[in-house]
């Protein structure tokens, strides 16, 4: 008698996550027939982990040997393969079902469908196949659905259409900002899906939502992985796996960042950076504007890398002059080309023209880089396709470590991609106007930026283009969002306005107003308004005391997939007020920012979330799970603080690598047990991926009044040591010194 077949050896190839069971038996022999969108094609599912799995259709002429799966890859992904598939149709009429990890996959070839449940049998969604179109149909549901990237019809989805057309031109440009399309849409009932190919358009008006791709001939391969989970932070963390986790750019890129236009001298460059050391208003970086953009900037013409001698006569000497006050310079660059490939370490000739590759392009670069250039800000690409607009991302990662290979880079893109947060890339939103429903819809942008594994992003404070509504107000509300947005950074035309200090001089700058529909010079009526420099200084010293808690978020993003600017559904999902809510959110874990965004605003309604919540300006105690109206002046910008929070606070610091003989404060905001892991390495280097790096783990037990503080796993005491803390519980403050070995105190 004939020994049964193992069934691990029919499951072999499958992750051992997913502890992968077919239901019935074996798999199909490859035999013709299914027929999608015209085309010979099979059926496949694969397991990829406990949580997704790997839905995919090809045609039967891409397959090797019958048995590997062959999808062309666009850069997003970081593997090429992900396990074998325990499921493969060729047959008409013909169904599987396959239990993987905590999902039950279900698939039909006549109708072609795949219906994905939890172990308990609860359906999750159902996706259905055009057999002619290629069409993907599924449940629109009930619960908002967000992320597909930066820009496009915000907050909720539901009920548009996107054509997922990316850069500038992509979606109301003056409201809402570029368009970075990402093909992940988070289901906040608990499911997302990253459609890897093809590319297409979502339409999200009926019950039933859809997926086009270009056309038949497009339709195939498809290849989505699916996501399931009942934690969002499981979500997150599983497109991580699926397109990389963000790699760490350096502190300084969280500082404030200035940004220039129109220069008129070098006496004038040096003017407006010592004027901030000299004001005392914290700020990192220097951007300087290109020529072409703007009549007269650091090079000489659009694309060019050759200094324009009128006003940098001297570049090297300028740059060291500006590193010796404390500041990093980053130069605005365009793309010439409507493709790149290739990476920098191909072999290139030095002196290469050929601006397509990215060996020869990033050579371009080389010679203003040795000149102490710290960053790059590149332009344009809009025209770039995905795989392009990937390579981009990548060169002005790597190829500034061929030269400087301990430092991490700095570049802030217009473009980008699934998989952009590999290469530390920042994003801003683009040329947009000056005006209070910008700033209104910037905040969902954000929120659906950041669940799209876009951490680093930001926008032009103040807008691009300078209208009417430009006031002095409207610039503090938007400078006071930006301060927590990852990105803080200021610009635009008449940019002299873009200082903190320039609502106050008379002069808006440069009046660069052409070839914009709407644009208007500021009235003069506000040029003369001494409240703005006062209030920039507030939230500038803010956000640099704030460095410790932040940079400890960005290494949390870092290695869990959870933004840094969050959605209320990431710590909420079972609230659906807070699931819903779009004009605000949490900064990190504990914090919650509420931006005023209505013109003359004197009170804010906000919503809590359950729990108690505490006010950050005033420490005022208020319960959560409800609406409330917080009172507001122009300085103000509602924030709140969980209770069951240890926050972080630093000295007040000019920039972020000054040394401030101040010790570190710890406030703690009692109500419930607290853990936060403070998180510290040089800034700079790569050192941290060897071990230099500190992570001081404390825990509040709040019954105890008790907080204690550990060290890591993995990690050092950096100097100096011990290190003074200044904890602070209400109106206590107690000093306390840890060296590295486990400590206890009582307040």
């Amino acid at each position: 008698m004939n020994k049964r077949p193992d069934r691990r050896q029919v499951l072999k190839g499958a992750t051992a996550a997913c502890a992968a069971l077919l239901l019935p038996g074996k798999t199909e022999s490859a035999v013709p027939g299914l027929r999608i969108a015209g085309q010979d094609a099979e059926i496949q599912v694969a397991p990829v982990s406990a949580h997704t799995a790997r839905l995919t259709i090809l045609l039967t002429s891409a397959l090797e040997d019958g048995r590997t799966m062959a999808v062309a890859g666009d850069g997003s992904l970081v593997e090429t393969s992900w396990g074998a598939p325990i499921v493969k149709l060729r047959i008409p009429g013909r169904a599987r079902t396959a239990k993987m990890g905590n999902l039950i996959v279900k698939v039909t070839s006549d109708p072609v469908a795949f219906t994905i449940e939890t172990l308990k049998g609860a359906r999750l969604q159902h996706l259905s196949v055009h057999k002619d179109t290629g069409v993907v149909s599924f449940s629109t549901g009930d619960s908002p659905l967000l992320g597909l990237g930066e820009g496009g019809p915000q907050f909720d989805r539901r009920g548009s259409t996107d054509r997922m057309r990316s850069g500038q031109g992509g979606f109301q440009l003056r409201t809402h900002g570029g368009r970075v399309p990402i093909p992940w849409l988070i289901g906040t009932a608990g499911w997302a899906m990253f459609i890897h190919q093809p590319f297409g358009t979502f339409d999200f008006t009926g019950a039933e939502s859809k997926f086009q791709p270009a056309g038949p001939d497009a339709a195939l391969p498809l290849d989505i992985f699916f996501v399931a989970a009942s934690e969002p932070a499981t979500i997150m963390a599983e497109y991580a796996r699926l397109t990389g986790y963000a790699e760490m750019p350096p502190l300084w890129s969280f500082g404030y960042q200035q940004s220039h236009r129109t220069l008129a001298s070098r006496e004038e460059i040096i003017a407006e950076a010592r004027t901030f050391r000299e004001k005392k208003l914290p700020c990192d970086t220097l951007i300087y504007l290109g020529t072409g953009f703007c009549p007269s900037g650091w090079n000489t013409e659009n694309g060019s890398f050759s200094w324009n001698s009128r006003v940098f006569p001297d570049p090297k000497g300028i740059l060291d002059e500006l590193h010796n006050e404390n500041f990093r310079t980053a130069l605005h660059v365009v793309i010439k080309t409507d493709k790149l490939r290739g990476t920098v370490d191909d072999p290139c000739e030095r002196g290469c023209v050929d601006q397509e590759k990215a060996c020869c392009y990033w050579d371009a670069h080389r010679e203003d880089f040795a000149m102490g250039v710290d960053g790059w800000w590149p332009d344009e690409g809009d025209s770039l396709d995905i795989a392009s607009r990937l390579v981009r991302n990548r060169m002005y990662w790597e190829g500034p470590q061929l030269e400087r290979p301990n430092q991490r880079p700095y570049a802030l893109h217009r473009n980008g991609y699934a998989g952009m947060q590999r290469y530390a890339s920042f994003l801003w939103s683009g040329d947009v106007y000056s005006t209070w429903e910008t700033l209104k819809v910037h905040i969902p942008v954000a929120i659906n930026t950041a669940l799209s594994g876009i951490p680093y992003w930001g926008t032009d404070i103040g807008g691009f283009v300078p209208t009417k509504e430009l006031t002095a107000e409207l610039f503090l509300r938007w400078f006071q969002f930006a301060a927590f947005c990852p990105l803080f950074r200021s610009h635009g035309r008449n940019w002299k306005l873009r200082l903190p200090w320039g609502w106050n001089t008379g002069d808006p700058g440069p009046l660069e107003i052409n070839h914009y529909n709407g644009a208007a010079i500021p009235d003069a009526s506000e040029l003369h308004n001494g409240q703005v420099e006062p209030i920039c200084r507030k939230y500038l010293e803010l956000r640099y005391r704030m460095l410790p808690y932040l940079y400890s978020v960005v290494r949390e993003c870092a290695t869990t997939g959870m933004p840094i600017l969050r959605a209320l559904w990431l710590h909420y999902p079972r609230d659906p007020q807070a699931v819903a809510c779009q004009d605000e959110y949490l900064w990190g874990r504990d914090l919650l920012v509420a931006p005023v965004v209505e013109q003359g605003a004197t009170s804010r309604n906000i919503y809590l979330p359950r729990g108690v919540w505490y006010d950050f300006w005033t420490g005022e105690r208020v319960p959560g799970g409800a609406e409330i109206s917080r009172k507001v002046n122009l300085e103000t910008t509602p924030l709140y603080v969980r209770a069951g929070t240890i926050l972080p606070l630093g000295p007040v610091k000019q920039y972020v690598m000054e040394k401030v003989d101040q010790p570190l404060s710890i406030s703690i905001y009692p109500g419930a047990d607290a853990s936060f892991l403070l998180y510290e390495d040089d800034g700079i280097s790569f050192s941290y991926r060897k071990g230099e790096w500190m992570g001081v783990q404390m825990l509040w037990h709040d019954a105890r009044r008790e907080l204690t503080l550990s060290l890591a796993g993995g990690s050092r005491m950096l100097p100096p040591s011990p290190r003074k803390f200044e904890v602070t519980l209400g109106q206590i403050t107690r000093a306390i010194f840890f060296d590295g070995h486990p400590l206890g105190a009582s307040l």
